[in-house]
């Protein structure tokens, strides 16, 4: 059980989309970070390069965040950290991050949001073991 847990802040960069993998819901979405650093020489904050990562939420958690998040949306991603490899179009070898989100929400710092608590439903009704995530 030795994996890396991460928590991010970004922005959804890509519409949320819902789909089934082996009649399991899962959510799919991009999220944009851009680190901000103090120049002291020039007395400013500058951005850095934005970092994307590849979101996937599993099972409760995909059905309650499809409803509930945007594209431009300001979130904050706990989950476990991976990435795979892969040669795009162009022949230029990719490494791309990805996140299995455990638990996915609004960021608060930037705005006000509304909850609805969703009755438990599913495999004995434990909402904490519903939204765990597939194995990969």
């Amino acid at each position: 059980m030795n994996q890396t847990m991460v928590t991010v802040q970004g922005w959804i960069g890509t519409a949320p989309m819902l789909r089934e993998v082996a009649g399991v819901p899962v959510l799919n979405f991009r999220l944009g970070c851009t680190p901000r650093h103090f120049n002291r020489t020039t007395s400013s904050w500058v951005d850095s390069e934005t970092q994307w990562y590849g979101v996937s939420a599993w099972r409760r958690l995909a059905s309650n965040a499809e409803p509930s998040l945007r594209q431009g949306d300001p979130v904050v991603v706990h989950g476990r950290l991976d990435h795979r490899t892969y040669v795009n179009k162009s022949g230029i070898e990719v490494v791309a991050l990805e996140i299995d989100a455990v638990t996915i929400g609004h960021d608060l710092t930037r705005g006000t949001a509304s909850f609805v608590k969703v009755a438990a439903s599913g495999p004995g009704g434990d909402p904490e073991r519903d939204g765990e995530v597939a194995a990969a």
